[in-house]
């Protein structure tokens, strides 16, 4: 990875090379990162593309820091290791920042500790410029009942660069209609073969969802969509089949889907994966013990490859079509959700998959979580109903990311 050191260095400081002046420390970064130094005069050629610290080199920068104030990168990050005055200069920059609102972060100290910190940093801005390129379908528009999950696609476009596309359920349809039965039933014996059992659903229900699969995902691939929500309850009415196996083999491809238009969790399935390269299951808290700190969570779709086995089942609410129910390992899992009309809130808290349960007026993936913090947030101040369920402790690296991004954190 290509380190750009945005070097600020006194004219009267010409008794020694900034490279020998700090070669401790440099010698460790070049055993990381692929050096590259820019003067501050040419900081304009620097891309959004291009990860940057500031390198205070020496006293007696602060007022070309100030100048060149318009084009630091944000947050001003700036690497001080103390010699040459360096660190003395980076406190009245971080100071004279602070005052003019501007967030700023002095690396000092601990040489590994300082790797570790431009590590995560890395990751973050690889985060932030992945998600500044993600195309999210929205097919059909939100469920009448998720009245607090709302987005604006502008204010989301200003702040994270998402961008959300509105697609017509009637040019699902239309695709649905033209795909026939031949040209899925080598897939469904494939899926069917793999299960683990088949509960409910007969060949024709699978096939429908099949066909469904294929017309959703020729629209992702015209379209170059990232991620896709559906507004499932009403192409059921379109297509007579759920969206249940669709959003499963999708999420599977790497094509991130979430259910009932839910436009909050789209975006938090594509922070995870950008994050952590991990693909979450977006479900309801269907059930909380307060004393205990357990929530069941429960939805009737999450992609195969995401549990040791899955079996087919119908859809829980409407008893039709097609729904999985996945079989998940139990361990360490983080709860996550994204919240706000421009995205700048969020809720996240570790816990532990102990069980996965098989209540019979529950969605059909059900698993039985205990926190390990508090489990009132959901009774008292929640981010809507929507939550998403990673498998591995992912706080820190969450954190971390939105607390960069100035969101506030939801408890």
């Amino acid at each position: 990875m290509t380190l750009n050191l945005i070097t600020f260095a006194s004219a009267l400081n010409k008794n020694v090379t900034v490279q020998t002046a700090h070669e401790l420390i440099l010698s460790e970064l070049e055993n990381h990162f692929s050096i590259n130094f820019v003067d501050h005069k040419d900081i304009q050629k620097l891309t959004q593309d291009d990860f940057s610290i500031i390198f205070i080199a020496t006293g007696g920068v602060e007022r070309l820091v100030m100048q060149s104030f318009e084009f630091l990168p944000r947050p001003v990050v700036m690497l001080a290791d103390g010699m040459q005055n360096s660190l003395a200069a980076a406190l009245e920059i971080s100071s004279w920042l602070r005052s003019r609102g501007i967030k700023s972060e002095i690396l000092h100290g601990e040489v590994k500790a300082i790797i570790r910190r431009i590590q995560a940093l890395s990751k973050n801005f690889q985060a932030e410029r992945s998600l500044a390129k993600k195309r999210v379908g929205v097919i059909g528009t939100p469920s009448s009942w998720l009245i607090s999950s709302n987005v604006d696609y502008l204010l989301a476009k200003r702040r994270w660069g998402v961008q959300y596309i509105d697609i017509s359920l009637e040019n699902v349809q239309e695709r649905f209609a033209q795909i026939s039965d031949d040209e899925v039933g080598e897939a469904c014996v494939v899926f069917t073969n793999k299960a683990l059992a088949c509960r409910e659903g007969s060949p024709e229900d699978l096939i429908k969802a099949m066909r469904l699969y294929r017309a959703i995902k020729q629209i992702c691939t015209e379209e170059n969509l990232d991620a896709i929500t559906l507004s499932c309850f009403k192409l059921m009415d379109l297509t007579e089949t759920t969206g249940c196996l669709a959003l499963s083999l999708l999420n599977d491809e790497g094509i991130l889907a979430g259910c009932e238009g839910d436009l909050q969790s789209i975006f938090t399935l594509l922070v995870i994966q950008a994050l952590t390269g991990k693909t979450g299951f977006m479900a309801n808290p269907s059930m909380i013990n307060s004393k205990t700190n357990e929530v069941i969570f429960a939805h009737c779709t999450i992609g195969v490859k995401q549990a040791e086995q899955y079996i087919i089942r119908n859809h829980f609410e409407s008893e039709t079509g097609i729904a999985i129910q996945g079989i998940l390992p139990t361990g360490v899992v983080t709860i996550v959700k994204c919240g706000g009309e421009s995205l700048d809130e969020y809720y996240l808290a570790s816990g532990m998959l102990t069980e996965n349960t098989n209540y019979i007026n529950m969605c059909r993936t059900q698993v039985r979580i205990k926190l390990n913090n508090s489990a009132g947030y959901y009774l008292k101040n929640p981010l809507g109903n929507h939550h998403i369920v990673i498998q591995g402790d992912c706080v820190d690296i969450l954190n971390d990311f939105f607390h960069a991004n100035s969101c506030k954190r939801i408890e």
